[in-house]
This record gives C-alpha cells, structure tokens and sequence, in this order.
C-alpha cells in the first residue's frame, strides 16, 4: 500500500508518517526538501529508507537511478513481509490540510480503476497522449490523472516540481498534449508567457483538466489564446472522492457553437445563482443535497465505489453520519439546478455568521472578482462583538490600479485608477449583492495569498493575518 504525504517541511512529514506507520521510506537527494534532513529513527515503524541517489545513463535507452537500501539496526534479523492491505486499500493520500491537522485518506484499488475510467471516458485521454506531470504524485489530483493515462497507455513526461518556465519548455521540448492545473498554475505559465514575450502557442496541447478552484472568466480568455486546440475541462473533487466527483467543459475549439459565448453566460450565471457551476456528476458518483430549511442550499453529500474506506487510523462511523444514511459529507455548501447540474456556493467550515445570516465568502468573491482593478480578492469573517462576525475584503490590485481610501464622491481629478472600500461597496450594490454580504471594510494584501501545496487558499492563515493587526481592529469603520 502506498502512503502519499504531501508535506512541505520535517514536521508535518512526521507527523503524517506517525498516522500511516510505513515500514519503507522511499526519497531522492533533492536538497531543500524535508527528507534530506530526515534520519531513518524519526519514525518507529520504519525499517527501510531507500535512498534514489545520482542517475546513471544506461547507453542511451534512458537514466536509471542507483539507490542505496539503509536498514535501521535492531539487533535481530529483518525480513520483509510481502502482506496484503487491510479492507483491499490501495493509496493512504493525506490531504492538504486546510486546517487542522492532515488526514490520511484510505483508498481503495477499485476506487482508483473507477475514477480513472471516468477520466479516460470524460477527458478521453488515450495511448496517442503525451501528458506532463504538472502535479505531485503525493496528490490525489495528480495521482489520479497519472494512474488514468497508465490505463490508456499514453506518454509521460515528468518534471521535478511545477515551475511555469520548466512546464513550458518541456510542452514546447515533448510536444505535450495533455496536462492538469489548478487556477494559480495557469495563471503562472499565462503570466510566464506574456513576460517571456513568447508569440507562439502551445499548439500541441489537446486536453486541459482544471481543479482545485474553478477559473475565473480572465484566466479562461487568456487560456484559449495561449492553448487554442485545447478543450478545457473543469472538475470538482476532493481526496476522499479519489480526486474528481464532478466534470463540465470550459471550452472547446472543435465545437464552437457549444461554447460560442462561453464568458457572459459564466458571468450572468454566477450572479443568479449565488455560485460557480462545476457540471454534472461523473457516471459512478452518487450526489445529493441535503438541504436546510427555507433555503435550496445545503451540504453537498456523495457515495459510489469513489469514496474513501475511511481516514486511516479512526473508525469510518466518524464520517458516515448516520442521519445521511452512508453518505459521506463533502463539507461543502451547494445545489442541484433542473438540469443535474451541480453548483458550490461554499465551503461549511469557511461560512461567515453575521447579524444572524449566513454569508459564504465565495458567493461575495465571485461578485468583486468581476471589478476590473481587482487582481485577486478573498472574503473572510472576523470577530465583532454586535454582528458576531464582520465580512471583511483582502483585496490585491492589478498593474495601474493604487489604493486610496476616499469616498465615491472625491475621485481624483488626474484620472488615476483608484479603489477604496467605498468605492467596492458601491460596486457590489450594483451587482445586486445582498446588503449584509457586502464586506464592510477592504484591506489592501500586498504580498501573496497563503496556499497549500496544490494551490488552496489558506483562509485560516488570511483571517488569522487579518486579526493580527490590533490597529485594524480596534479603528472605528
């Protein structure tokens, strides 16, 4: 059974590999990186640590690595069991850890074949694909994608970690046809394109599968213009779903009447419903709402042969709460429209109570994300003492664009482009945003955004800045 860990420093790894308990430890020399300042008695379970170590050429049929097989000494002869994994478990992929501490999430061989049958048929990868590895295989996402082109027999090409300028030359050096992002690295590759000046395209790409948060209606114009044959998919998933739950199509060149005015019906879309639509549930995925009173919205649940066994290590009745009848709660806030369509309002956790309504920071992102000065805007609530919780904006600015805190009647007479708190609360009145959503202050962020290692936002760590500055919370608004 393989363990996944994608953690970025010594003490998350150890923390997850004391939940997993593997026996063998497999690392390259890569310096910078947790396991090259890792020793073998870190972790009591361990027996092995394999270490990959320089390449070798091999008469030009490729690189093989030497490696070097460290037993921890205890005195007595070790051998290795060969054992078969409990309840037929396949992969223990921990997740990115929002909050809290990481869960390892259990999952199954069979879990592994469905989703990527569901890949193979939806994104249609095939043995003619030459797909990039964008993604780390200790994510779900990127494990997923990676075990669906196995199946079909496709190409790979493998880099060491994302960077936009490496996964850009190996595209334009392997002729790449497929690949997956999520929303920060296509930001990155437009932003590392435009920069770099490049006049050609990424002709050769034919399939794009996004996840991880759904493009904006810029990112997506500007993803046509640099992969113009590309479809571009757009899932919605988490680890305990073994990666995709949901799948719609963004964009695609060979139909163009399907999405001929993609971009204003995505726009007009989010702003009736409340959401971003992430499209209808893949063939094997079970989805229903479990909706709260007077209100559409309510947690988004799911079973099918997807679904995790369980979080390593605790009992899977901790999950499956009885009064959904073994269905397993996303976390997630949303609703299915008349035409099986799901849309995500919002995450539960990140919900913002204040004045005695419910407010979820994506619905209000989505709105101010349309402003032409905002580069990137994230919602999150704070304690207040009369509302409960105030909706406060962090507000990053576009090139041209300064901030200056004036009112909507004392705009600058020299044309510079300017943004205040008052001037985005006027904004949002005219897109029709429920008065108590509207934040009631803005904070300009500007340095970037926290994320996980597979590009979440930390909402946690953006609110906990937020409530750092005692200044900030003790002014009068």
């Amino acid at each position: 059974m393989l363990t996944c860990i994608p953690m970025q420093s010594l003490e998350e790894a150890k923390s997850a590999m004391e939940v997993a308990r593997p026996v063998l430890l497999v690392t390259d020399s890569s310096s910078g990186y947790w396991h090259s300042r890792f020793g073998i008695d870190c972790v009591p379970s361990l027996r092995w640590h394999v270490l990959m170590d320089s390449p070798v050429k091999a008469n030009d049929t490729g690189t093989i690595f030497a490696t070097e097989l460290l037993k921890k000494p205890t005195g007595r002869s070790v051998t290795l069991d060969y054992l078969w994994a409990p309840e037929r478990a396949a992969i223990i992929c921990f997740t990115s850890g929002t909050t809290g501490r990481p869960k390892g999430a259990t999952i199954s061989h069979s879990a592994v074949v469905v989703q990527s049958l569901a890949k193979i048929a939806i994104v249609r990868y095939d043995e003619d694909d030459v797909y990039l590895h964008t993604a780390p295989l200790c994510h779900i996402g990127g494990i997923s994608s990676a075990m669906a082109m196995l199946m079909a027999g496709g190409c790979h090409v493998i880099i060491p970690k994302f960077e936009a300028n490496l996964a850009s030359e190996a595209i334009r050096e392997h002729l790449v046809t497929s690949l997956i992002t999520v929303p920060t690295m296509m930001a990155d590759i437009i932003c590392v394109n435009r920069i770099n000046q490049r006049s050609e395209n990424f002709e050769s790409v034919k399939k794009i599968l996004n996840g991880g948060g759904g493009l904006s209606v810029e990112l997506i114009k500007e993803a046509t213009k640099i992969f113009p044959r590309a479809i571009l998919h757009s899932a919605y998933g988490m680890t305990e779903a073994c990666s995709s739950l949901t799948f719609m199509t963004l964009y695609n060149p060979t139909q163009e009447n399907l999405c001929k005015h993609p971009f204003d019906v995505k726009i007009s879309n989010l702003s009736r419903q409340g959401g971003i639509c992430v499209g209808k549930p893949a063939p094997h995925v079970d989805l229903r709402v479990s909706a709260e009173e007077s209100s559409n919205c309510g947690r988004i649940l799911m079973r099918g042969p997807h679904a995790m066994l369980h979080y390593w290590g605790q009992s899977p009745s901790k999950h499956w709460n009885p009064v959904h009848e073994g269905w397993l709660d996303t976390g997630d806030i949303g609703q299915i429209d008349d035409h099986g369509n799901l849309w995500l309002v919002g995450r539960a956790k990140d919900r913002i109570k204040s004045g005695g309504e419910n407010i979820y920071p994506e619905e209000v992102e989505g709105v101010l994300s349309q402003h032409p000065g905002i580069s990137r805007i994230v919602v999150v609530g704070v304690p207040d003492s009369r509302l409960t919780e105030m909706v406060i904006g962090c507000v990053q600015l576009k090139d041209s664009w300064r901030w200056a805190d004036f009112g909507i009647n004392h705009l600058p007479e020299d044309n510079i482009q300017c943004l205040s708190t008052d001037i985005l609360r006027h904004f949002c009145r005219e897109k029709n945003l429920t008065g108590f959503k509207i934040p009631k202050r803005f904070v300009l962020w500007k340095t970037t955004f926290p994320m996980t290692t597979t590009g979440k936002l930390r909402r946690d760590h953006v609110r906990a800045e937020v409530m750092s500055h005692t200044e900030f919370m003790s002014s009068k608004l």
